[in-house]
């Protein structure tokens, strides 16, 4: 099998391809020949340090492929079967183990890739708005990123459930993507705050929906009506600096949370549940998947680049 691998934190370039044995399925796991592997900001953070794993390892939690092998008690798959996965660790490789509840089936109707496009951001959305703050109709939130890969699905989810979206993008480009994938307003960075509330008549939003983090953050809170919720789920720009809880009851009795998609996808059930749902979404052309790059899986590193410095739009893929 050939894979990426990290031997050491640092920028993109630590990440080599190297050759080495297939290890097969053990016991209750399956091993699955992948088509597409996801790239994803926590890849990032992974390969730099921020979030230390241990060395050396293989980068890429997401993809979509077929199995190739089935362990001893394996009883819901079988070779051949398509499947797509989330948290998968080493899913920069051609090949990928991992326990059997690790994987989902894909539907015949729906491409491997655009499975592989879907999990951990498709995911991500989905918790989002339908269980960190679950939208009403009617109800208009921020999402920031807008023409990024949570971002693009984040706003279709909010829009199928009679949402409205404020987007922010940082280019001409993305506001243009942003405006035809159905945000109701689009705005740039600066002073967006601001902006919001004049949208909603001085109301403030329902949630604002933040992977950027430390740039946006404090405006953020500006921008939420009583009893708000700032969803704080990433953090591209850096992390937001200590605050004082005071702000949150000063600012209407305003709800703050960090979310992980792990404890959203915590049992079986729930995570059949929520790609079941996405997997009908995109069936029933509800739900539209951007592919905005794909790279060899020798051009990790580009990958990493091109998204590190905002020039994606939509999801980028490896292609073993």
């Amino acid at each position: 099998m050939k894979a990426i691998v990290v031997e050491q934190p640092g920028g993109p370039g630590v990440m080599r391809l190297l050759e080495g044995d297939d290890p097969g399925p053990r016991p209750g796991q399956i091993s699955v020949r992948v088509a597409a592997a996801g790239v994803n900001y926590i890849d990032i953070y992974h390969r730099s340090g921020a979030y230390k794993l241990p060395l050396p390892f293989t980068p890429g939690l997401e993809g979509g492929g077929r199995v190739a092998a089935v362990g001893e008690g394996v009883t819901e798959f079988e070779p051949g079967d398509e499947v797509a996965w989330t948290n998968v660790p080493g899913s920069y490789a051609d090949m990928v183990v991992g326990a059997e509840a690790d994987f989902v089936p894909v539907p015949a109707k729906v491409a491997l890739e655009t499975a592989a496009a879907v999990m951990l951001q498709g995911l991500t959305a989905h918790y989002l708005c339908t269980s960190v703050y679950e939208v009403q109709e009617g109800d208009t939130v921020i999402v920031h990123a807008a023409a990024g890969g949570v971002g693009l699905l984040l706003t279709q989810m909010v829009k199928y459930k009679g949402g409205k979206v404020i987007g922010t993008v940082s280019t001409d480009a993305k506001a243009e993507l942003a405006r035809q994938n159905g945000c109701d307003y689009v705005l740039r960075y600066e002073g967006f705050g601001e902006k919001a509330r004049e949208l909603t008549d001085g109301e403030g939003v329902a949630a604002v929906y933040d992977g950027v983090g430390e740039t946006t953050f404090d405006e953020g809170l500006t921008a939420l009506r009583r009893r708000g919720t700032m969803a704080l789920f990433g953090q591209a720009s850096g992390p937001v600096p200590a605050f004082d809880p005071q702000r949150l009851n000063t600012g209407g009795s305003l709800i703050l949370t960090r979310p992980k998609l792990n404890d959203f996808i915590a049992t079986r059930e729930e995570y059949l549940w929520r790609t079941g749902e996405i997997f009908q979404w995109i069936e029933d052309d509800n739900l539209l998947v951007r592919v905005g790059d794909t790279f060899r899986l020798e051009e990790a590193a580009e990958a990493h680049e091109d998204l590190q410095s905002r020039k994606t739009t939509g999801k980028v893929l490896l292609i073993p």
